[in-house]
């Protein structure tokens, strides 16, 4: 049976890229409006892929949202711009924020709020992605999606950064914008990072 919280908590969503995760905010936070609730849904500037007012799915799923710099901004936007806090708020690709993100999301969920947070939880390297290891260590409750591999349609894990068709090597920065790049869903065992430093 799955538990059903009350009051303020934090849910994490999380996987590879083509997972399906900005889809599945995107029906939380549908159901949240049908309930006739609150929900003030905001996305890093960063990320302007589709639409720089709205988070945007794969699908072409989308709905309006704040588009913020950092933690700060979240924080200014609901003690400063709405009457009470909502019944919910949802971040998108929550691994490009600042750590205080965090101490935002703890806040809000110990004063009622509903925290709704999606994005990779590993980079192109296959490693923990910024903020969300302690996201997933915090929250109340995760889900992880899986992709399916684009090279043999295994289970897909990671995310595989291709440049120029080839797998960017592993000293590569970690966010790289505007860059001729393109993304992958890839399983452990066919994902590349060349130069990878050794776990041994």
């Amino acid at each position: 049976m799955e538990l059903e919280f009350n009051k303020g908590f934090i849910e994490v969503i999380c996987g590879s890229m083509y997972a399906g995760k900005t889809e599945e905010l995107l029906r939380r936070i549908r159901r949240i409006q049908y309930a006739k609730k609150d929900c003030i849904v905001f996305k890093p500037k960063i990320d302007n892929r589709y639409s720089a007012t709205e988070v945007v799915s794969h699908n072409n799923t989308r709905i309006t949202s704040i588009n913020v710099s950092n933690s700060c901004d979240i924080r200014n936007y609901i003690y400063n711009e709405v009457k009470e806090l909502p019944y919910a708020i949802a971040i998108d690709e929550v691994q490009f924020f600042d750590s205080g993100v965090i101490s935002l999301c703890e806040e809000l969920a110990d004063n009622g709020v509903r925290v709704i947070c999606a994005g990779l939880d590993l980079d192109f390297r296959g490693e923990p992605f910024g903020v969300m290891p302690e996201l997933l260590a915090r929250c109340e409750k995760v889900t992880k999606l899986n992709a399916i591999c684009q090279k043999c349609g295994g289970i897909a894990t990671r995310t595989q950064r291709l440049i120029n068709g080839s797998p960017a090597y592993y000293e590569d920065d970690v966010i790289l914008v505007g860059a001729k790049e393109q993304y992958e869903a890839r399983c452990r065992h066919c994902h590349e990072v060349p130069r990878r430093k050794s776990n041994g």
